[in-house]
């Protein structure tokens, strides 16, 4: 059977959808990330869905998260909106890079220098606290570098499939002087763009499943106001510890799946 005729027939049954859109949902409103993370594998491995499509549906149900999670944090004044074009301008250019560079460069090196980075991130997130009065100081200089954020993002998000909030949240907080909350909701209006983006390139290599991305999306716009909510009760430093583990958790996944590749080669 091919990857067509079995994008064609995938159709996984609809409660445990819903339930990887709430799981999506939560982790977006609570870490301003799209949630691709834990709805590819959930489609890939548990509901057996093939990999790209499993990819394609992803980005599609991350579109309305996205845009549920940016009001959501727009509606208490937590996003910055200057800061959220700057970075969706750079995302946009580089995951075109990214994708045109996928064949062209060792993808395994900027794995590990990603894994590297995730690594000190984790660390850093545990010693570094913002307060909720911060926020970002947006200049001729502070703008550039947005969109030079945004481009290196969009390059990883095309070369290793990494969700943009992952990169964008920590970076906004560390070194443009974010709040956690304003990172959060700037990095969600952040993915709008990218996803429209990247959902219509996937449509029309029949990489959606349409029924699952509506189901899961549908699922995690219910679940990111109870995320969001969460974020903003919870203490910063909490919340530091929360994403640091969740962190963790991505850069294990990396870890287990650059070293099995490794050793597939190796037994070739």
């Amino acid at each position: 059977m091919t990857e067509q005729m079995m994008n064609q027939t995938a159709r996984p049954p609809l409660f445990p959808l819903i339930l990887v859109g709430i799981a999506g949902g939560l982790l977006s409103g609570l870490f301003g990330i799209g949630g691709g993370t834990v709805i590819v594998p959930a489609l890939a491995l548990w509901l057996s869905m093939p990999q790209k499509l499993s990819t394609g549906t992803s980005m599609a149900a991350i579109l309305p998260t996205a845009i549920v999670g940016a009001a959501t944090y727009a509606s208490q004044g937590h996003v910055d909106w200057v800061a959220a074009l700057c970075l969706a301008a750079g995302v946009v250019v580089g995951a075109q890079i990214g994708s045109h560079l996928l064949n062209r460069l060792p993808v395994v090196a900027v794995r590990w220098a990603f894994m590297a980075f995730l690594a000190i991130v984790i660390v850093s997130l545990w010693f570094v606290v913002p307060q909720r009065s911060d926020a970002i100081d947006i200049d001729v200089v502070s703008g550039i570098a947005l969109v030079a954020t945004g481009l290196v993002t969009g390059v990883l998000s095309g070369l290793l499939g990494v969700g943009g909030g992952v990169v964008v949240v920590p970076v906004l907080m560390f070194f443009f002087g974010s709040s956690d909350l304003i990172a959060k909701g700037t990095s969600l209006l952040m993915m709008i763009p990218g996803s429209i983006s990247g959902t219509i390139g996937n449509l029309r290599h029949r990489n959606v499943d349409l029924r699952a991305a509506a189901a899961v999306g549908l699922a995690a716009c219910v679940a990111v106001p109870l995320g969001t909510a969460l974020a903003i009760w919870i203490d910063p430093f909490w919340g530091n510890v929360a994403f640091s583990l969740y962190l963790t958790f991505i850069l294990v996944q990396m870890l287990m799946r650059t070293l099995r590749a490794r050793r597939a080669a190796k037994g070739e």
